[in-house]
């Protein structure tokens, strides 16, 4: 995503000035590049998006793995009846 997609009124971070599509994007941003300045709400903001990250993560991974065995055990089963 470039800049020019990024609408005027978009979050936009208080130490840099980068602009950011969501708040929690702003938060993860604040988080990891600005740790150092943040005050309290800041942090809190994101530790939660933080979590919400690796709960988006951890789902991301379990869909991938039913895929990559449905995936296999299709071809498997595709491989059973062209080889008999």
């Amino acid at each position: 995503m470039t800049d020019s997609d990024i609408p005027e009124d978009a979050p936009r971070c208080s130490h840099c000035g980068e602009p950011f599509p969501t708040e929690r994007l702003r938060a993860l941003h604040r988080g990891l590049e600005h740790p150092d300045s943040l005050d309290d709400a800041e942090r809190a903001a994101f530790e939660d998006a933080y979590r919400g990250e690796g709960d988006d993560i951890r789902s991301f991974r379990l869909r991938a793995l039913a895929a990559l065995v449905a995936l296999y055990f299709g071809f498997l089963m595709t491989y059973a009846v062209v080889a008999v």
